[in-house]
C-alpha cells in the first residue's frame, strides 16, 4: 500500500483510506451483518489500509472500533461530531461528552482525528467561536491529537465554508468534496491546505453520477443545459469515454484524478463487500492519468463547481 503524510500531523497513512460513511455505511445501510461489515474492515486493514474514517452520525464506531481490534494492528482513526443537535447547534460543553462515546464505541483511548462534521457556511463562525475551544481542551487532555473539520458538500459545492476555515488555521485536517465532475477543490482549497500544511481527506470521489452511466448523462446534461460545460463535440450519453484510452472504467479515472491531485492526501472509500474494496484500493493506486487527459478534462469541466455527483 502507498502511503502519504497526513499534512502537518506528520502521521504516515495510506493513500487510500476506508470510509465509514457514503451509501454503504460498511454495508449497515444494505443489511449486511455486523460481522460482516467487520470482514470488510479487516480486509482493508490486511490489504496495507491504515487511515479509517467514520463518525457517530453513521452508526459505523463500534464496526470499525471491532475490526481494529480483532486486526491487532495499528490504525489512524479519524471519527466526527454533529454541531446540530435536535434541538440546535449544540453547546462547547457537549463536545467532551460527544468524544467519550466515540472513544467508548470504538474502544480506543484517543481518537487520532475529531472533526466537526458537515458544518454550513452560515454557522461556522458559531462552531468556530463555541466549540473549537472544546476541541483544543480535548487535545491538550490527551483525548484527541489532532482537530479536523468536514464540510457538507451536498449544499456547499463551492467550498465556502471550507475557505473561512483555512482562514482561521485552526484545523489540521479537512474534509473536502472532489471528483472529475466538480474538481473545484483543485483550485480553492487543496492548493491552500498543502500551503498551509493541512491534511486532507477526499470524499465524493465516486459518487452515483460516476458509476452509473444513466445518473451521469442526467448530470451532466443538466450543466450543458445550463450553460456550465461546452457541450459542442460532447456525447452526452458517454460524456467520460476519452478517459477511458488511459483507464478501464471511469471509476478507475475517476480514483486515479484524485488520488493525484496537488494537495489530496487520503482518499476515501467505502463499501460493504470485499471484492469492491480491493477493487477500489487497486485504482487508488494507479499511475496518474496521461497529461493530455487532463487537459482535456480541465477544458470541459474544470470551471464547474455546482455540482456534486451523489
Amino acid at each position: 500500500m502507498q502511503t502519504t503524510v497526513l499534512g502537518r500531523t506528520g502521521l504516515e497513512v495510506s493513500v487510500a483510506g476506508l470510509g465509514g460513511g457514503g451509501h454503504s455505511r460498511l454495508g449497515k445501510s444494505y443489511g449486511r451483518s455486523h460481522d460482516e461489515s467487520v470482514a470488510v474492515v479487516r480486509r482493508a486493514i490486511d490489504l496495507g489500509v491504515s487511515f479509517i474514517d467514520t463518525a457517530a452520525a453513521y452508526g459505523t464506531e463500534e464496526i470499525v472500533g471491532d475490526g481494529i481490534r480483532a486486526s491487532g494492528e495499528t490504525v489512524v482513526v479519524s471519527t466526527k461530531f454533529s454541531p446540530y443537535g435536535k434541538d440546535g447547534l449544540v453547546k462547547g460543553a457537549d463536545v467532551k461528552r460527544f468524544a467519550e462515546k466515540s472513544l467508548k464505541r470504538l474502544r480506543l483511548e484517543t481518537l487520532d482525528v475529531y472533526s466537526l462534521h458537515g458544518v454550513v457556511a452560515e454557522d461556522y463562525a458559531y462552531c468556530r467561536d463555541e466549540l473549537v475551544p472544546a476541541l483544543l481542551a480535548l487535545r491538550d487532555q490527551g483525548k484527541i491529537r489532532f482537530p479536523g473539520i468536514t464540510e457538507r458538500f451536498n449544499s456547499d459545492p463551492a467550498h465556502v465554508m471550507l475557505g473561512r476555515a483555512l482562514d482561521d488555521d485552526v484545523f489540521d485536517v479537512v474534509m473536502v468534496g472532489f471528483n472529475l465532475l466538480n474538481p473545484s477543490a483543485a483550485r480553492s482549497i487543496l492548493p491552500r491546505a498543502k500551503a498551509a500544511g493541512v491534511g486532507t481527506q477526499i470524499m465524493f470521489a465516486v459518487r452515483r453520477a460516476l458509476s452509473q452511466p444513466d445518473a451521469l448523462a442526467e448530470v451532466v446534461g443538466g450543466l450543458v443545459e445550463r450553460g456550465e460545460v461546452d457541450g459542442s463535440g460532447l456525447d452526452l450519453e458517454r460524456p467520460f469515454d476519452f478517459l477511458l484510452d488511459a483507464a478501464g472504467s471511469v471509476v478507475e479515472a475517476a480514483y486515479r484524478f484524485c488520488r493525484h491531485a496537488p494537495g489530496a492526501d487520503v482518499i476515501l472509500t467505502g463499501t460493504g463487500r470485499v471484492e469492491h474494496l480491493e477493487e477500489n484500493l487497486g485504482f487508488i493506486q494507479g499511475d496518474p492519468l496521461p497529461a493530455s487527459v487532463l487537459a482535456q478534462h480541465e477544458a470541459r469541466f474544470g470551471a464547474v463547481d455546482s455540482v456534486t455527483g451523489n
